[in-house]
């Protein structure tokens, strides 16, 4: 018999590599789902250089990815460690750690030979823990012929519920959307870089790993031939199912568009932070004409100069107008909306209950997803 509710964890660490989301999410047996505490923890710079390193291929790889799955999973654990303390709770107290890890390949699209990886030790976090850890959610969807990605449209549609037509936009280091219509399927996609490119190019030619409020984007100029070059990349015309990550958009991509020409600097950051907000609004009014509502989670929602230009070309794409609105409008902070996602996808396993969306990821059905690593 189901309790009235449960206390799940959820760890995230995106595609941005800027460090540890965990959130204590209480959930209904209906798998409603509500934030209690959380704790954000940046990367270590040697963690993070290990990860960022691991993106392409190298020397010694192997040896290499499994140590820093074992970092990653000792991060792992100081986090959760910060969360029971901050909610005076005690493992026991927890049914289950749901864990993303930190995606170092993924390539969907090999038929019977396709694949995913995130680096994560979750035997390891599970023994520093004492807590049952869900991890490998991605790899069942593949299995089954799906792209294993996003998997998050499936908790949106639980937990975004509008009488209007409404889309869910998470930008991490890759932008996703979730279309919720006031009546008919739910669909989503992975639509392209996010903060990814801006967070490359900015590390590279600033030093930060981030661009805050896109105040360095705002100091440049869009150039329009450079973003039309971009924007003919095949990812952006093909129709869904589709997801993406490092292995299609990273700094060799942006220095292949810009070719032999001189730039300034701030000139190609202007334009990788329209190349963003141009290729979110292109495919919303592609696939969603009918939108009324963009709400924005994901570190992005907290870049001013993406969300006043997503606001100004919207104005452009949509007949009518479009609100856009971050998800803190909802009651969720947008940084927390992927570690909810990822606690509830931990409860879905646990309560054998199908979390993939086939009209997201492509898959032959639905797919209880994860695998379990017992405390």
């Amino acid at each position: 018999m189901n309790k009235p509710h449960s206390l799940y964890i959820g760890l995230m660490s995106g595609t941005s590599l800027d460090g540890i989301d965990a959130v204590l999410a209480k959930i209904g047996a209906n798998g409603e789902t509500i934030a209690q505490v959380a704790v954000s923890a940046p990367f270590s710079p040697e963690l993070r250089k290990a990860l960022l390193e691991l993106q392409t291929p190298g020397p010694n790889e192997l040896h290499r990815e499994k140590q820093a799955g074992n970092v990653l999973a000792l991060a792992y654990a100081d986090a959760v460690s910060q969360l029971l303390k901050k909610a005076n709770l005690q493992p026991s107290d927890i049914a289950a750690i749901g864990a993303h890890g930190q995606t170092i390949r993924h390539q969907p699209l090999l038929g019977d030979m396709a694949y995913t990886h995130q680096t994560l030790n979750a035997a390891l976090l599970a023994e520093k823990t004492k807590i049952d850890v869900i991890a490998d959610f991605r790899s069942r969807d593949l299995a089954a012929g799906g792209h294993g990605a996003p998997l998050v449209p499936a908790f949106h549609a639980q937990q975004f519920t509008s009488s209007e037509n409404i889309a869910i936009l998470n930008i991490g280091g890759i932008a996703n959307l979730t279309l919720l219509p006031n009546s008919g399927e739910v669909t989503g996609f992975d639509c392209g870089p996010g903060n990814m490119l801006m967070d490359a190019w900015v590390a590279k030619h600033q030093g930060n790993a981030f661009d805050e409020s896109g105040n360095w984007a705002l100091q440049g100029k869009v150039n329009e031939e450079l973003l039309a070059r971009m924007l003919s990349d095949p990812f952006f015309t093909k129709a869904p199912p589709k997801s993406t990550g490092r292995d299609d958009f990273h700094l060799d991509w942006i220095q292949e568009k810009i070719g032999k020409g001189h730039h300034h600097t701030e000139d190609i950051q202007a334009t990788l932070l329209h190349l963003t907000a141009h290729t979110v609004l292109e495919a919303l009014v592609r696939y969603a004409p009918q939108t009324q509502k963009l709400i924005v989670c994901g570190g992005g929602a907290r870049n001013n100069a993406l969300m006043n230009l997503l606001k100004v070309k919207a104005q452009h794409f949509f007949k009518k107008p479009l609100e856009i609105v971050t998800s803190d409008s909802a009651g969720i902070d947008p940084q927390l909306v992927e570690g909810l996602a990822f606690a509830w996808l931990a409860w879905a396993h646990k309560e054998k209950r199908p979390a993939n969306l086939p009209a997201v990821t492509g898959a032959k059905g639905p797919r209880i997803l994860g695998a379990c690593y017992p405390a």
